[in-house]
This record gives C-alpha cells, structure tokens and sequence, in this order.
C-alpha cells in the first residue's frame, strides 16, 4: 500500500486514527517521563557523592607517614581522597609555582603550591597551601607569602590536583602558570610526587587565605530539568485527552443538540 493510500484509508477510519494518537501519545509521555526520572537519579548519584565526601571529612585524621609507606598502594589511594591528613616535614620552597586566575570570594589571584617533603617516608606531596590575590598593576610581581623553614606540620584534606584551565599552547615553565601537571612536575623537578595533592586547611596565615570554595553537587540543575521533562509529560497527556477524548464528545454533543 502507497502512503497516498494509507493516508486516504487512515481519513476515512476514525478508529485506526485514535489508537495511533494514543500510541504516540503514549510514546512521548514514557519518552519525556523517562528522562525525567533519569535527571533524577543523576541528582541522587550526586548527592550520595557528596555525603561520601561529607563522611570522608569526618573520619579520624590519617597520619601522613602512611604516605609512601609500604600499605599506600595504588589500589587503595582513590579511598583516601577527601579525608583529613597531618603532615610533617620540611617545605621544598624553590619549587614553589603560583597558579594564575584562580578565584576565592569572588575575587582573582593565585593558588599557591609547595611540595613538601615528609620526615617519616621521604615522600614529597604537593600541597595546595592557599590562595594570594596579585597585583593589578604588575601581574608578574609575586605576592608576598611566608614560608617557613624547618620542620613543619600541615592539617588538610586529600585531595586531586587542582582542575585545570583552558590555555592557548604550550605553557611556560615558570613560577607563575596556568596549570599544574603532576607528571610534568615530577619530570621537570626530578622530586618523586605523589599521584594526589593535599588542601592545606586552617586559618589564614604565611599571608594566604584557606577559604576554599565548596565542592558543588549542581543537583538543582538536574532538578529543574526534571521539572522540564514530567511537565512536558504531562502535558502532552493534557493534550491527548482535550483533542482526542474531550473536544470530540463535545463537538458530538453540539451537533446532535442542534
């Protein structure tokens, strides 16, 4: 059968019409109602994510001699990440590298990192030690910080390094940059980092401030989205039901009365 016939056949039967209104009705209702459920659950896996970090920052502080030690293995540091760590050890200060356009209140300035080498394993971490704003007036001139000398203890969390920033080619070698690679780092320094980084935590002290922002979960976002995808639902069903149940029996109705 042509589709010029088919379509003729399909004017003339009102019935056959019908049930392949519902059909698509009901293939875009389940279509629409799936997706809203799946934005839901990708609000809940967000939210188990941040009461797992919310649970790995209340556990007992892990001494960071277990850093390099013969049970820190590969394996098992992804199940450090978020949890609170103390550190002793010495500042390896001329490797220190400020990242640029990084933001804490709202405001532009630098994270600073510093690896540190540890007593215990002579294990160096890198250490996220805090954000400095720079100067506006020379983007080039270092900030002034502290870093002490001697033996020093650190308390902060486990963490990734910090996430990275678009760049345009390749990235000078210098104290101030755009990113940090760790297997750059450990080449260019010839210091044995670890694979993580450490959030240094605490007051502002050393002329940085710790007020590091929250991890966001976004889970409004896949809310509203879900909100979109049942409201589209549910009115497509509105619809079905005015012109296919509704406004026919209407139009029935005035035709025998008149």
């Amino acid at each position: 059968m042509s589709w010029s016939a088919f379509s003729a056949h399909l004017k003339k039967n009102s019935r056959l019409q019908s049930v392949l209104w519902f059909l698509l009705a009901l293939v875009c209702v389940g279509i629409t109602s799936s997706l809203g459920f799946w934005q839901l659950g990708r609000a809940q896996t967000k939210l188990d994510w941040q009461a797992e970090i919310t649970q790995k920052g209340q556990m007992p502080v892990l001494e960071g001699s277990f850093l390099g030690s013969p049970q820190d293995t590969e394996g098992n540091r992804a199940g450090l990440l978020h949890r609170p760590i103390q550190l002793e050890g010495e500042w390896l200060d001329k490797y220190t590298v400020y990242l640029d356009n990084r933001q804490m209140n709202a405001r532009p300035g630098f994270y600073v990192m510093t690896p540190i080498k540890l007593q215990a394993t002579g294990t160096v971490v890198l250490v996220q030690r805090g954000w400095i704003g720079r100067d506006f007036t020379d983007r080039t001139r270092l900030p002034a910080i502290q870093t002490p000398s001697g033996a020093v203890v650190v308390n902060g969390l486990i963490a990734l390094p910090p996430s990275k920033l678009y760049a345009l080619g390749e990235e000078a070698k210098t104290v101030i940059r755009q990113n940090l690679d760790l297997q750059d780092f450990r080449v260019e320094t010839g210091l044995p980092l670890l694979e993580i980084s450490v959030i240094q935590m605490g007051a502002a002290s050393e002329g940085l401030l710790r007020e590091w922002p929250q991890a966001a979960t976004g889970v409004e976002k896949h809310y509203g989205y879900a909100f979109q995808w049942f409201g589209l639902a549910l009115l497509i069903a509105l619809l079905y039901v005015w012109f296919q149940i509704v406004r026919p029996r209407f139009k029935s109705k005035v035709t025998v009365a008149s």
